[in-house]
């Protein structure tokens, strides 16, 4: 639905995706928790005076070229290494051309490693003490949880930001640059995309701006004009990334339709629907988060007692997604389903509590009964709060019988356990 057009400089063979990393901090797009105006890392960058980092984050997320922004922004030297072909010998020679430069030249060294994870623990020692004196300062970028990944010395001596996921606006608004831009883009050309095409690059990407890019990139470029101008249908969005765009409407019935179906699937104890409908969910770019909270409801509102653990890998799943990002955490995601449908089922837990809320909704709230008032503020006792309670762990089975409702609520029955899995073996005493 957008007309652009840009020129094009024919002798530029790198990927658009290179082409287009941003110069300077205005030019990058994301991460604002890390990089909004008045934020701490955007000021230490403005002033030049950043100190070592670790940049933590999905692929496509901007690590690399904040990295160049940076080089670009300090007055330090600036030097890039690789993890994999950097061996401890020229990390020493790079300390000490480093240290050279600060004692004699008053010059410091920003030393930028990519894929930092694929150090070894003799790469990270002999960096750590030149890191520790401030003989340099270390830019680390990893896919991978430093935690995990990085010796305990080094994360310590160094501030991690983590990077997220790009937004579908941010994805687009990347698009859009790389189309008009006279120097860098795809000049020379007018493109025309439809809102459909758009729609399933931004989907595709999945917070990934280079997947875009190059998807962008391969459509232009082989696409012939009609007079003058590219059209870039859907077709062609997805022959330029080989993968169908799914039918799925955010904004409409169809979007609803497939989320009732993935729910009442985990309900309805069918692993091969469930999956299928996550499978689904996911392909057309769906919100993982989004799926992670329809997860983590239904693991309580179907399963909650009858296997109580099914919530516990609920949420080890909503965690993994967070560390991980896609397409790993489909793994995660994918076993919370299966052991949400495949668990006894038991809405105990929702019937209870909405049997609870319906009730205070239709009547006076009750009076709490003396013996359970706070007894430990000042003269409370004279009040006669908390005279009369029984502790329970002082008893037989860590239970007495006492009331613990209202006097005008006593006799409800709001909890109604099932016979289902590990709930058909508990019941109030």
């Amino acid at each position: 639905m957008d007309l652009f057009s840009a020129t094009y400089d024919q002798h530029q063979v790198a990927p658009l995706a290179e082409r287009m990393r941003p110069r300077t901090l205005d030019e990058y797009i994301g991460q604002s928790h890390i990089l909004g105006r008045g934020k701490l890392l955007r000021r230490a960058i403005e002033a030049d005076r950043i100190s070592s980092l670790i940049l933590y984050g999905p692929p496509g997320t901007g690590k690399t070229s904040l990295a160049q922004v940076i080089a670009t922004k300090t007055t330090s030297r600036f030097v890039r290494i690789n993890a994999v072909t950097s061996g401890v010998k020229d990390i020493r020679e790079i300390i000490k051309q480093a240290s050279d430069d600060l004692h004699l030249y008053g010059k410091r060294t920003v030393v930028f490693c990519d894929e930092v994870h694929r150090f070894n623990k003799g790469q990270q020692d002999a960096l750590l003490p030149a890191v520790e004196d401030g003989t340099i300062t270390f830019i680390g970028a990893t896919t991978e949880n430093p935690f995990f990944e990085l010796n305990s010395a080094l994360l310590s001596r160094s501030t991690l930001f983590r990077l997220e996921l790009l937004i579908p606006s941010e994805i687009r608004l990347g698009l859009e640059h790389a189309l008009k831009d006279s120097e860098r883009g795809l000049g020379r050309y007018q493109v025309y995309i439809t809102s459909e095409a758009w729609e399933h690059w931004i989907n595709y990407a999945n917070g990934d701006l280079r997947r875009a890019l190059n998807a962008l990139e391969l459509a232009v470029l082989t696409t012939p004009p009609e007079n003058g101008i590219r059209h870039i249908s859907l077709e062609i969005a997805e022959e330029s990334i080989q993968q169908r765009a799914i039918r799925f409407d955010k904004a409409g019935d169809n979007h609803y339709d497939i989320i009732s179906a993935f729910i009442k699937s985990m309900r309805g104890s069918d692993p091969d629907a469930a999956l299928y409908w996550l499978a689904v969910l996911l392909e057309a770019g769906e919100d993982p988060r989004f799926i992670m909270r329809r997860i983590i409801v239904h693991a309580s509102e179907d399963v909650g007692l009858a296997d109580p653990t099914v919530m516990l890998q609920a949420h080890a799943a909503a965690n993994a997604l967070e560390w991980l990002g896609l397409p790993e955490a489909r793994i995660p995601i994918a076993q919370a389903v299966l052991a949400i449908t495949t668990a006894p089922k038991s809405n105990s837990a929702v019937a209870s509590i909405d049997r609870a809320l319906a009730y205070v909704k239709k009547r006076p709230t009750g009076e709490v009964p003396a013996h359970l008032k706070d007894a430990h503020y000042p003269d409370a006792e004279k009040l006669g709060h908390g005279q009369g309670y029984l502790y329970p762990h002082a008893y037989p089975n860590h239970w007495v019988e006492q009331a613990y409702l209202p006097q005008s609520v006593q006799g409800e029955t709001f909890y109604i356990p099932s016979k289902m899995g590990k709930e058909g073996k508990i019941s109030p005493p």
